[in-house]
């Protein structure tokens, strides 16, 4: 009994694993989206580019932000073809769908 009890409180411990983050952006701009930036909330830095392909106007795709944290609260910035930027704040657990427009 006490090693069984050993094991479930040893899995207990264990901390889990943070999954990546997936939600769908809806481009309802009048802009072509080229890169996508995201850090969790009052980071000093932004993370890298995570678009793979612009974004056209009317276009809805999967965004996975895949950077280990589990976290919810994320600042995003947009920046356009023309090099125009926008920028959010958003809890991400929240929306399944975000929906960028003008």
């Amino acid at each position: 009994m006490r090693i069984a009890l050993a094991a479930v409180l040893a899995l207990a411990a264990t901390p889990s694993l943070a999954e990546d983050m997936v939600f769908t952006l809806v481009n309802d701009s009048s802009h072509t989206i080229v890169e996508m930036y995201v850090s969790q909330v009052g980071a000093a830095e932004w993370g890298e580019n995570i678009l793979f392909a612009p974004v056209d106007p009317g276009v809805a795709g999967e965004v996975t932000i895949a950077d280990g944290l589990d976290v919810c609260e994320y600042d995003m910035r947009y920046v356009s073809v023309e090099g125009g930027e926008a920028e959010d704040t958003q809890n991400l657990c929240e929306l399944g769908t975000y929906t960028l427009t003008d």
